[in-house]
């Protein structure tokens, strides 16, 4: 048996003029901004705004980070396997009473 690897001829699609490829994508382009766009922030938003301009009041202590990266870099990290299993534990009560509700 010979098995043959062409594909039938089948006819090809008429290829874009120059400079017409991008006549679609252009058509389609967002229309640009007027003068009477306006954004209003909610309360939450602007309070999520505030704290991400205040430097003082960040969701995380950047150094303790950088005291952590740099432990467990050097091999000194130690993991506290007790805290971590009453913190998983914890989850789990927390998940299991929210679903009961």
């Amino acid at each position: 048996m010979k098995i043959n690897d062409t594909l039938p001829s089948t006819p090809t699609l008429p290829t874009p003029a120059a400079g017409t490829a991008n006549a679609r994508s252009a058509d389609k382009a967002a229309p640009t901004p007027t003068a009477t766009d306006s954004v209003k922030l909610s309360p939450q938003g602007q309070a999520l705004a505030a704290s991400a301009t205040a430097g003082s009041s960040a969701v995380f202590d950047t150094k303790k980070v950088e005291r952590i990266k740099l432990a467990i870099a050097d091999g000194q990290f130690k993991v506290n396997s007790d805290k971590v299993a009453d913190g998983l534990l914890d989850t789990v009560k927390d998940l299991l009473h929210s679903r009961k509700r």
